[in-house]
């Protein structure tokens, strides 16, 4: 029985490894980043590496941590300004990602990775020690110090927050988020189909045939 045991856990921590490797800080760097944060939705190994990040106390540690920083808030705004975000969602739009998705529903890897942090008894004991850790320590601390309250009366006049309340009156903001709107690129699979390239053949049957002609090379 002890060896099934032994060989049973083998076989969990093998298919943990085998997503990709993600700390807990990355992981809360990612859930904070509304760009970012649907990566998790598009790939099983990523999805798998942050629900184990999740079980982890060390990421309720880290999340915790930045939002005791108002500027964690302002990148959360900034990422929310940028195109990249459109980008970011427009991604749910390629069949690649639900082709993912499906292979690893039907893989049995896939569901013994998930459960690998549920029967990883370290884990219980991580969440056991929590309350002595010097970073939660720190942070129940956090209250009785005068800089904490001093950065979040100071915030409004920090020069990243004054620029972003600016951001509507830039009209390069609006230029960027119609190119990414326009740019078949953004749409991934699906931009194929917005891509006037694509139907350049169709367009000109005689393409194939008739090269375009090209200018001539002066001043060579």
């Amino acid at each position: 029985m002890k060896k099934f045991s032994a060989l049973l856990l083998a076989l969990i921590a093998q298919s943990a490894f085998a997503a990709d490797v993600a700390t807990p800080e990355s992981t809360a760097a990612q859930l904070l980043d509304p760009a970012k944060v649907v990566d998790i939705a598009k790939d099983p190994k990523v999805a798998i590496a942050a629900m184990t990040n999740l079980m982890d106390p060390a990421t309720t540690i880290a999340l915790m941590q930045r939002g005791l920083d108002p500027a964690t808030f302002t990148k959360m705004m900034q990422s929310g300004l940028s195109p990249d975000i459109l980008k970011a969602y427009a991604g749910f739009l390629d069949p690649n990602m639900y082709t993912k998705w499906l292979a690893a529903s039907l893989d049995p890897n896939f569901y013994t990775a998930a459960m690998a942090p549920l029967m990883n008894p370290n884990m219980y004991m991580k969440w056991l020690a929590a309350p002595l850790d010097p970073r939660v320590l720190q942070m129940m601390a956090a209250p009785l110090n005068p800089s904490l309250y001093t950065n979040w009366a100071m915030a409004p006049l920090a020069p990243a927050n004054l620029n972003l309340m600016m951001a509507p009156l830039n009209p390069n903001l609006y230029t960027q988020w119609a190119g990414a709107a326009a740019n078949p690129a953004t749409y991934g699979t699906w931009g194929n189909f917005l891509n006037p390239a694509s139907y350049g053949n169709i367009a000109n049957p005689l393409a194939g045939f008739m090269p375009a002609p090209t200018a001539p090379a002066y001043g060579r």
